[in-house]
């Protein structure tokens, strides 16, 4: 077996693979989520504090930890959380949302910054 074994996981690369064709940026978000688990980034908060701007949206193609403050509302879109980083994003009036509702909502690709 090839790729992640985690059933969302595979639906969301199906889905991104055939819409994403045209877009540099969805091929290489489909690059990272097909890495080994062990491989995958984990980007603590105070990373997206230091790299994102206010009302930018940030994907993380891997997890998303706790570790250090944000204080500016970003949109963050990772595979998962920590339940304290979500808490923590939100409480800065941010906003924590899916990968495959990212691209639901903005198909292009654009304005998002990949981090990790």
């Amino acid at each position: 077996m090839r790729g992640p074994t985690n059933y969302q996981l595979q639906n969301l690369l199906v889905e991104l693979e055939s819409k994403g064709k045209d877009s540099k940026f969805w091929r290489r978000v489909v690059k990272d989520l097909k890495k080994p688990s062990r491989q995958r980034r984990e980007v603590n908060l105070y990373k997206i504090a230091q790299y994102a701007k206010d009302g930018e949206t940030v994907l993380v193609p891997g997890k998303v930890l706790s570790i250090g403050e944000i204080s500016r509302p970003v949109e963050v879109a990772a595979i998962n959380f920590s339940a304290e980083a979500e808490r923590k994003i939100t409480s800065a009036k941010g906003k924590v949302i899916s990968i495959n509702d990212l691209f639901k909502q903005n198909p292009q690709g654009k304005k998002v910054r990949i981090l990790g």
